[in-house]
């Protein structure tokens, strides 16, 4: 079977977009449509404990009528090191913030180095040349991951390690950070603009079995927060 490169096929060129259920993630997949992209939504499985995330994703892509959502399991479970896997309980958010506590125990190891490597993958696979992923450097909890660096570094990496990038060019593969350089309260006020549903988001780390946020680890701060600084209501249900 031949499958059409997103620059060829007729009507919008397709982009894939990492999307996690997210308020970033879900921004993220709102602006590569607004940019003219036909997304193809990947979600990944991987033993995370905030799985509710996976459901609401798969919501989120539907209500904005992405074209294809493709989830993948990844054995991460087995690999452990992480609270976000079972390891040790979710912490609180440190006084003062997030990121004020060195790289916290939710850091997953090497995540979005794996999450990028295989939509990659999936990206050269189906013909595609675009990477969105929602990844901020401002507004984060120290995560290694989800510095420009990194980002910088994936993309001449992925041109480097894959036959597209060899047969096209070093510049073939873009990943796009969108939300890179901006404070959550930009963030969500451009989800807004965009129609963004964040009533259907979900940031926590420990949700409850209903979807109620906890509303003491650092993304349920950070999240919070921006709401407050944005000037908008917090549509997220709080266990306290």
């Amino acid at each position: 079977m031949v499958r059409e490169s997103s620059q060829t096929r007729q009507g919008p060129p397709r982009a894939l977009v990492l999307a996690s259920g997210g308020l970033d993630s879900s921004t993220t997949l709102a602006i590569a449509m607004a940019e003219g992209f036909a997304p193809l939504a990947l979600t990944f499985r991987y033993g995370q404990s905030h799985v509710l995330e996976v459901e609401r994703a798969k919501e989120i892509a539907g209500k904005l009528g992405v074209w294809e959502h493709l989830f993948l399991d990844l054995p991460y479970a087995a690999i452990g090191g992480s609270a976000l896997l079972g390891d040790g309980k979710i912490p609180a958010e440190p006084p003062g913030g997030a990121g004020r506590g060195g790289i916290p125990a939710t850091y997953v190891p090497a995540r979005n180095l794996v999450f990028l490597a295989l939509g990659v993958a999936v990206a050269e696979a189906r013909g595609l040349r675009d990477i969105y992923i929602g990844a901020n450097a401002i507004d984060f909890s120290g995560y290694p991951d989800c510095r420009p660096a990194f980002f910088a570094s994936f993309s001449q990496t992925a041109n480097l390690a894959t036959r597209a990038g060899v047969s096209h060019g070093e510049a073939w593969f873009r990943v796009h950070t969108p939300l890179l350089r901006l404070k959550k309260s930009e963030i969500i006020r451009r989800g807004y603009e965009l129609a963004v549903d964040f009533a259907r988001t979900i940031s926590c780390y420990d949700p409850d079995a209903a979807g109620r946020a906890c509303g003491r680890c650092d993304s349920c701060g950070i999240r919070r927060r921006g709401f407050q600084e944005a000037g908008l209501a917090d549509p997220t249900p709080y266990r306290a």
